[in-house]
Parts: structure tokens; C-alpha cells; sequence
């Protein structure tokens, strides 16, 4: 399946493309041999410490279960929620071992850490499930409402959005400890997404065809703080330590946001069909149809390209990038 409709809150679920940019030599200033007769580029030792290196695609994967839509780092293990078959699966992150496979209700999509817990919301019966991270014991399975999305945590609530096709949507607070509702906070049309900057909720608005948005909501009481223009389709979301991505499924870009203000500081190119969107530290990683891109966070430069057969979900592990490669049924290491 190439995309998942969820109403129009899952407005375009696709995955990533774009071809891997090849590194040239540059000239030493030295004088150039005379290309040899077989037509191969001209010998020259000079040039050897002036290579320019391209990112190889060495992207090791790992299988999981069907559609792996949902990635997420427990700080030792990968774990990735399964839409095509009601499962976690769960992987050691330094060498891809599958550690177990625990089911939820309904369809997996999205899997978010709390610290100690797992939570993975089901698209089809409108549940977040909450497993233990150390074994997947199911701990609780909590209604939120149509449609929910990729989640985020914020210290102690996990923040959900849910969805119909007749009008806006809505974000929910839970209380991580014990899975209660403490608030559900109206936002834009079609909201699929979630992240925290360290004070504020931000939810992104997917707003099926046309130019999307995305909420700030206040963390301590869900009042919205502002609605900002991004690009058309917004699904992943990330943020960088000081500013928000958002990857624009519709028109293959990414929008980078000030956290303050909400400022757009930038639209840059990230390929057809971007998706999720994880930082390293660094640089932002984008997920699309037939590639996964890297972006320089400072200026959104693109540094290159790994080519994938479909990715959604993206998490970094402090080392790797991990990537759900729904139309194999992997999870990638790059």
C-alpha cells in the first residue's frame, strides 16, 4: 500500500524520493596528465587528499512487521509500530536484534517513548496503547477519539491528535502516569502530528490538498499561542533546539519555523513526498517516497541523498539514523 488515507487527517502517507548526489574531485592546480586511451579520468596523485566523499548507500535493514509506519528510540532499543498488522516490533538498536513483536488493537501508526513506556496509537478502534519498554507488557489501552496520530511526550503527558473529515481536529493531553484525559484543545483541519519544544505543544495541521499549518499550544493548559502557514500537507514534524520542521507532503518541501515566534525561516526542497522528519544533533533527515534526505539544520542545504523504497517514520539513536520502509517491511540503519 503507497499511501494510507485515515479521513483527511492521513491526507497523503507516502514515501520518499530522489537520487544519491555523487562527490567530485576537486583539481590540485597541478599540471594534468593527458587522459590515458581507454578514456578513464587522468592519473594524478595531488588530487587524492582533495576528494570530496558522497554518502554511500549503506543503509542496513532489519525486518519488522507489515508497514512499519511509526519509529521511535527508547535510548537502547528501535522500536517501530506495524500499520499492516497490529504490532511493535521491537529491535537492539546497536545491532538490529529483534528483542519481541507485542500486538495493540487496531491498526499501528504511531509510537512515541515516555522514558520507561512505550505508547502506540491505533488508527482503526481510536486507542493509544501503553506497553513497558523493558518486556512490551501491555500496561493500558486508552480512547481518544478518530483518527490518532504520531504523538508526542513533554516531560509527563503524551499529547495525541485525533481527527474527523467534517471539521477541525484536536489534540488530547494524558496524563503518561496512568493514561487519563486532562484535555482535549481544539486546532487546525486535519492535525497528524506532534512535538514538543520544551514549553509548547506543536501540532501539524495536514489540511488535505491546500497549504497546511501548525499549532503552538502552551504545554500547561493547551491555550493556543498562534497558527502559522507552512507549506501544502504537513505531516512529520521535528524539532531542533531552537526552531520546528515540517516535512510538506504536497509539494516536496520542509518549512523551518522559529520555535519563538512561529517565523518561517526557510522552505527548502527535501525531495517527492516528504514525510517524517528527525534531527541528529546536526542536520535534519527527511523521509519520502524513494529517498531519505539530508538538510543541513543551520540553512537547510542539502547535504545528500539515501535512496529507500517507500519510508515513513524516522528516528536517530544518538549514532544512526533509523528509517520504516513500509513498502519492504524493514526498518533501515544509516
Amino acid at each position: 500500500m503507497k499511501r494510507i488515507v485515515i479521513g483527511i487527517c492521513l491526507a497523503l502517507v507516502v514515501i520518499a524520493t530522489a537520487n544519491l548526489f555523487p562527490g567530485q574531485a576537486q583539481g590540485a592546480g597541478a599540471a594534468q596528465e593527458q587522459p590515458p586511451s581507454n578514456g578513464a579520468p587522468p592519473a594524478n596523485p595531488l588530487q587524492v587528499a582533495l576528494l570530496r566523499w558522497y554518502r554511500a548507500n549503506t543503509t542496513t535493514s532489519f525486518k519488522v512487521g507489515s508497514q512499519p509506519y511509526g519509529v521511535a528510540f527508547d535510548e537502547a532499543n528501535i522500536w517501530t509500530a506495524n500499520f499492516g498488522d497490529g504490532t511493535v516490533t521491537k529491535l537492539r538498536a546497536n545491532d538490529g536484534e529483534v528483542l519481541g513483536t507485542f500486538s495493540v488493537a487496531g491498526e499501528a501508526y504511531g509510537v512515541t517513548f515516555d522514558g520507561a513506556n512505550i505508547w502506540v496509537s491505533s488508527v482503526e478502534d481510536g486507542t493509544v496503547t501503553k506497553l513497558r519498554a523493558s518486556d512490551g507488557k501491555v500496561l493500558g489501552t486508552f480512547a481518544v477519539g478518530p483518527n490518532p496520530g504520531w504523538m508526542a511526550f513533554d516531560g509527563a503527558h503524551i499529547w495525541v491528535t485525533t481527527a474527523t473529515s467534517q471539521s477541525n481536529g484536536s489534540v488530547s493531553k494524558l496524563r503518561a502516569s496512568d493514561g487519563k484525559i486532562l484535555g482535549t484543545f481544539t486546532v487546525g483541519y486535519a492535525p497528524i502530528a506532534a512535538a514538543f519544544d520544551g514549553a509548547s505543544v506543536w501540532v501539524v495541521n495536514g489540511g488535505g490538498v491546500s497549504a497546511g499549518s501548525v499549532s503552538k499550544l502552551r504545554a500547561t493548559d493547551g491555550k493556543t499561542l498562534g497558527t502559522f502557514t507552512v507549506g501544502s500537507a504537513p505531516i512529520g514534524i521535528a524539532f531542533d533546539s531552537s526552531n520546528m520542521w515540517m516535512a510538506n507532503d504536497n509539494d516536496g518541501t520542509v518549512s523551518k519555523l522559529r520555535a519563538s515566534d512561529g517565523k518561517v525561516l526557510g522552505t527548502f526542497s527535501a525531495g517527492l513526498g516528504p514525510y517524517g522528519v528527525a534531527f541528529d544533533g546536526t542536520n535534519i533527515w527527511v523521509t519520502g517516497d524513494e529517498a531519505v534526505t539530508e538538510l543541513r539544520a543551520s540553512d537547510g542545504a542539502m547535504l545528500g541523498h539515501v535512496r529507500t523504497i517507500g519510508s515513513a517514520g524516522v528516528a536517530f539513536d544518538g549514532a544512526n539514523i533509523w528509517v520504516g520502509e513500509y513498502n519492504d517491511n524493514v526498518v533501515g540503519k544509516l
